[in-house]
């Protein structure tokens, strides 16, 4: 708050004049004093470097003075002061005098109601923002005539709530304007920066009017509900491994039961209550189950990333070749030629590494029977080759 200090008496005259400043005591972190009363011909305005003294009267402010002096209200600065003659009548002056300070002040904004954001993931979602943020005067008449005048500020505490309030209105206009242009829930932790820069680019638009010049946002903290923030860290952590969410609940459901007393034989157990029965999660926990069944640790395809048994080759999904043949890998004879190319490829295999051509078997030959002797015949003849008699087209 504010402390209205008494005013330093420098000597009297015969209209009772008086020296005014703001003492430096008084000064700390406020953003303005108002002089404890109103100001008479021959007062002395004292202004040093780092203030201003605005004259407010009747709901406009009069003039101010920016630069530092001494300066005295005489009959030349009638407009100020009301005028010689009201003064030497002994009518109460109405001019006000109002210090500001010309320094960059930091202040703390923070939700008071949350912005509704409306995501197409998670459909409607309540954020709040915090932070902090620097500012300074950029036009002390607009200053006065907005806080003073229209809003009623009396103190610093006054300005600072008015000021925290639309920081926050300008936030969640900017957060407005972002998600019309694409952003989701899931993109705000990687674009504060970017939010920042927004907000400071709507910030003259939006502080100008009240005579104020923000220069600097920092630290911004957008919160989302735990529900939210929770799923937006399976999201990501999803994108990383490269998995989709079945797998990634399978994996998580595993993990859970290797912790408990179990042993390998609870994981089992918890990776059947994952998975749920005919529920398959892909190659992937294939090769994890044989790896707790003691056939060693599943290794990563070097090109696709999928999950290959130990000892195989060339990988099952994507054909590339692994490396050379460990212990238990498998034998010549558990390979087929490929249709396509004639190379050996892993029985198990879906394509040729080498062609790339699919090793799905080719489907059987059409078979017809001959309507004179009954044989059935394969193949695309004409004739029937046991008796000669000509097969139905």
């Amino acid at each position: 708050m504010v402390t209205n200090q008494p005013i330093p008496q420098k000597g009297g005259s015969l209209f009772g004049s008086t020296t005014i400043n703001w003492e430096d005591a008084y000064k700390g972190p406020n953003i303005m004093w108002r002089v404890p009363r109103n100001i008479r011909l021959n007062d002395n305005i004292v202004v040093r470097e780092d203030e201003i003294a605005v004259f407010f009267r009747d709901g406009k402010v009069l003039a101010y003075f920016d630069r530092p002096d001494r300066y005295a209200l005489t009959s030349l600065n009638a407009p100020i002061v009301g005028g010689l003659v009201q003064a030497l009548s002994g009518v109460r002056q109405e001019a006000e005098v109002y210090y500001l300070q010309k320094r960059i002040f930091d202040g703390k904004f923070g939700s008071t109601d949350p912005y509704v954001f409306r995501d197409p993931d998670f459909g409607l979602v309540s954020l709040r923002v915090y932070g902090s943020y620097r500012w300074r005067l950029a036009a002390p008449d607009v200053f006065i005539t907005q806080f003073v005048g229209t809003f009623g500020a009396a103190t610093s505490s006054d300005v600072e709530g008015r000021l925290r309030d639309q920081m926050v209105i300008l936030i969640y206009n900017a957060l407005g304007k972002m998600k019309d242009q694409g952003m989701r829930v899931t993109d705000l932790a990687g674009q504060l920066q970017t939010i920042e820069q927004a907000i400071l680019g709507m910030a003259p638009q939006h502080f100008g009017p009240l005579g104020v010049e923000v220069q600097q946002i920092q630290g911004l903290s957008i919160n989302l509900p735990d529900e939210v923030q929770k799923a937006v860290n399976t999201r990501s952590t999803m994108g990383v491994l490269g998995v989709n969410y079945l797998q990634y609940q399978a994996g998580q459901a595993m993990t859970e039961a290797a912790s408990n007393t179990g042993g390998a034989a609870g994981a089992l157990a918890g990776a059947g209550v994952g998975l749920g029965a005919g529920l398959g999660v892909g190659y992937g926990m294939t090769g994890m189950m044989g790896g707790m069944y003691g056939q060693g640790p599943s290794t990563p395809c070097p090109k696709c990333g999928a999950l290959i048994p130990p000892g195989t080759r060339f990988c099952p999904s994507c054909g590339a070749p692994v490396g050379g043949a460990a212990p238990g890998a498998p034998s010549r004879a558990e390979t087929v030629p490929c249709p396509k190319c004639g190379q050996p490829v892993p029985a198990t295999s879906k394509f040729c590494p080498n062609c790339g051509a699919s090793m799905a078997p080719p489907p059987p030959p059409p078979s017809r029977t001959c309507p004179k002797c009954n044989a059935t015949v394969t193949g695309s003849g004409k004739f029937c080759p046991n008796c000669g008699a000509a097969l139905p087209t």
